[in-house]
């Protein structure tokens, strides 16, 4: 049975991600870019790759966090012999420039492993399988380590460990003492590049040490949060810090692919791309979380990704990969089983041709919201604000047409709710910006075309029947993105048919637990062109919370946080969904979006209780 996704910790240089499990074993490593193959992926097939190191005695009690501001994890085995402290990170370069986290990675995984009391014996394993599990490389003893080759992929471990090769994997034990280290690396190259060489413990070490650095200075220059879950609120600063893609300032919504909405579902998806939407509403958090220094970077990639198409009459694309890729054709790894088997397993993303009118809102409202950080001499200037301006001309006028909605429905299109709300507020935004965007001679306009909208939404997406905002225009469905109403300024936060709204969320879209659906999946409920049920959504939980907040709620919003947060693991990550019978995590890992509406959930609850 696959180890439970809450078992999973986060590794990431800014380049790429990897997850290491409570038991050692890193499952999950695609190199050299988050959207790269797997070269480790147990995570989704038994035979796909691990790298474990672990204490070998199967008694020994574990206990692990992250280090203090860092995304380092510290795994610590107990037992009645001895004391194993493993520390696992992917190294992140040097730190002069605490905006630069991650410029300088090595491409280079560091297993750090010390003996803290008595003995104990340390079990090292590597068995890589490049390319998604497909090719069982070849794997040869060298001095100072062992070198891996197959297809495209070379691998070289560095340690000290005296290694066996049998059966395509490297492996080994050693006996250690209180006060004895060993570290161990594994870096990655291509066949078109020099093959590396084994590292010396001291070199290691060393990039160790610099990563711990560079992980505390990027925090200290950047996280100022002081309300209440501070802590919670900074390491979700960090996780998405550690979603985005250095080189251009790309974020991921997760660095996973294919984790089901339901266990043997076929619910799955490749999260490993930059959504727009997604992206832009990651800065907005990190306005809270972590001064987001680097909007700039976000907004260049965005322009030079997509404002052809924009300035040109066509849709804005909703996603990109990481280094601004258009083309994110979905196919089928059909040789994997999947987590638990949860088939099917995809790679790419069928969402990247599809409408979503809500991305001109997200994108645009990130930029009202860090238009301090957006300097109007900066060399993108120019590009930047004829993308938006472009964004907001696009938004007036597709507001009226059909899309698949945030959700990414894959039925057939529909005028959804939030679309339209969206394309409101990215009207909103424009004009408010339109100095800076240098737009004054558009904002009659835009305004012209907001209020049709607004019109619209208030005639057609109110329903007396169900005595809420619902999903679609004429449906009865109710949706949880209908709780942004209130607070992207729509209507006011205590507006009757904003808590109208709340309520009838609180009420009739939540499990057992009171945790929110996105909407109901039951058959005839609605038609998203999927087979199969889902798990309730954290984000919207979180969204419940923040929308009573914004009301004025408190004591209400507080209890759903909190409701929210216990899904938290051990070392403070979420997933997009939590199993409505289990409880258990479900989805890509870590999600993005959760740890959003972690952290604007707080925000709101902050405010709310300094303003009473």
């Amino acid at each position: 049975m696959s180890i439970p996704i809450a078992d999973y910790a986060l590794l990431s240089d800014r380049h790429t991600a990897a997850l290491v499990s409570r038991t050692g074993s890193v499952d999950w490593l695609c190199a050299p870019r988050f959207d790269s193959p797997s070269v480790l992926g147990r995570l989704l097939d038994p035979g796909a790759g691990h790298f474990v190191v672990c204490a070998a005695d199967p008694d020994a009690h574990v206990g692990r966090r992250y280090l203090d501001d860092t995304m380092v994890v510290e795994t610590t085995w107990s037992s009645a012999a001895g004391t194993v402290v493993v520390l696992d990170a992917l190294a992140t370069g040097g730190a002069d420039d605490p905006h630069a986290l991650g410029a300088a990675a090595p491409r280079l995984l560091v297993r750090s492993v010390e003996c803290t009391a008595g003995t104990a014996e340390v079990r090292v394993e590597l068995a890589p399988r490049p390319e998604y599990g497909l090719v069982t490389p070849l794997v040869s003893l060298v001095e100072g380590g062992a070198q891996v080759r197959g297809g495209a992929d070379v691998l070289v471990l560095s340690g000290p460990v005296p290694l066996q090769v049998a059966g395509a994997a490297a492996s080994g034990t050693v006996v250690m003492r209180a006060g004895e280290r060993v570290t161990l690396g594994l870096q990655h190259r291509t066949t078109s590049e020099p093959f590396p060489e084994p590292l010396p413990q001291a070199e290691l070490d060393e990039a160790l040490r610099t990563t711990i650095e560079a992980w505390r200075s990027w925090s200290r220059v950047h996280q100022g949060y002081q309300g209440p879950w501070r802590d919670l609120v900074h390491h979700s600063g960090r996780v998405l810090q550690a979603l985005s893609y250095h080189p251009t300032g790309a974020v991921v919504a997760a660095p996973t692919t294919s984790l089901p909405e339901q266990a043997g579902g076929e619910r799955n998806w490749d999260y490993r791309y930059a959504w727009v939407r997604d992206a832009s509403l990651t800065l907005d958090a990190l306005w809270v979380a972590a001064c987001p220094d680097e909007a700039h970077q976000f907004f260049d990639y965005l322009a030079a990704s997509s404002a052809a198409q924009v300035l040109g009459g066509d849709d804005l694309q909703i996603m990109f990969g990481v280094g601004g890729e258009h083309d994110l054709t979905e196919r089928v790894l059909g040789h994997l089983a999947g987590w638990r088997d949860s088939r099917p397993v995809r790679v790419g993303n069928g969402a990247w041709t599809q409408r979503q009118i809500d991305v001109y809102g997200e994108l645009l409202g990130a930029a009202h919201r860090l238009v301090a950080q957006l300097n109007p001499e900066h060399p993108g200037a120019t590009a930047w604000r004829e993308f938006l301006i472009a964004c907001a001309d696009a938004a007036a006028r597709r507001w009226q047409e059909t899309d698949q909605g945030i959700w990414e429905v894959r039925g057939q299109p529909r005028h959804f709710l939030y679309s339209k709300v969206m394309c409101w507020v990215a009207l909103d935004r424009a004009i408010a910006m339109a100095a800076t965007l240098r737009a004054e001679d558009r904002v009659d306009g835009w305004r012209a075309s907001a209020e049709q909208i607004r019109e619209a939404i208030l005639t057609q997406g109110w329903s007396d029947s169900v005595k809420s905002f619902t999903q679609a225009f004429g449906s009865p469905d109710l949706d949880a993105s209908n709780l942004m109403i209130g607070l992207v300024g729509f209507l006011p936060a205590n507006d009757p048919r904003v808590l109208a709204t709340i309520d009838a969320v609180a009420e009739r879209l939540t499990d057992a637990r009171g945790l929110v659906y996105r909407y109901r999946t039951e058959p005839g409920a609605n038609s998203d062109g999927l087979a199969g049920e889902e798990g309730t959504f954290l984000l919207c939980t979180f969204w419940l919370a923040q929308a009573l907040a914004a009301s004025g709620q408190g004591e209400r919003a507080r209890q759903v946080f909190d409701r929210a947060a216990r899904y938290v693991n051990d070392v403070g990550l979420l997933a997009e969904e939590v199993d409505p019978g289990s409880g258990e995590l479900l989805g890509n890992f870590p999600q993005a979006f959760s740890h959003i509406g972690l952290i604007n959930a707080a925000w709101a609850i902050a405010r709310a209780e300094q303003t009473g």
